[in-house]
């Protein structure tokens, strides 16, 4: 058994959606490794600084994420051996970059927030809604595809409507 510690760049394209990890940020590695029967027994845990922009109002967000995986990479006894899905050992090199690459993507946020309550972004004007305050609204605004039909309304006024026939007026209905 052994165990490292070390601190390493990121590597290229651990990003998903609106987070990833800088490229060449540094990485926090504590990595335990074990021979056993069928491979090698690597249990890791990974911390990285996490950026990216809120899924709601678009401001920078910066966090950490750590993650924690435990994996077998077994060893390369032949093409048709290694399971497709699993790591394998490319003769003595164990190459953790693809097991820690998919916890840690994995572990990555969807949809960041920079704030649980953070409100957004104003639907009609695209204000940040945590600048403007509570009293920010629009008064009037209508949805210029309903334009139209609004100022034929005001124009022709409110008009009496007849009153819809019933099944039994119009002889569908039943006695």
């Amino acid at each position: 058994m052994r165990t490292e510690t070390r601190t390493v760049p990121a590597p290229a394209d651990l990003h998903i959606g609106m987070a990833g990890v800088p490229e060449g940020s540094d990485l926090r590695l504590d990595v335990t490794l074990e021979s056993v029967t069928d491979g090698v027994l690597i249990t890791a845990k990974a911390a990285a600084p996490v950026t990216g922009e809120c899924a709601r109002c678009l401001e920078p967000v910066t966090q950490a994420i750590e993650v924690s995986c435990r994996e077998l990479v077994s060893y390369d006894q032949g093409a048709g051996d290694a399971d497709e899905d699993g790591y394998a050992l490319d003769g003595d090199l164990l190459d953790l970059e693809p097991v820690l690459r998919d916890a840690l993507v994995l572990a990555l946020p969807l949809a960041p927030l920079c704030r649980q309550d953070c409100p957004g972004l104003c639907a009609e004007c695209g204000a940040l809604l945590a600048q403007v305050g509570s009293e920010h609204g629009h008064e009037d605004a209508i949805d210029p595809r309903w334009a139209g039909l609004r100022q034929q309304m005001t124009q022709a006024g409110p008009a009496a409507s007849p009153a819809p026939e019933t099944r039994e007026e119009s002889g569908r209905g039943r006695p």
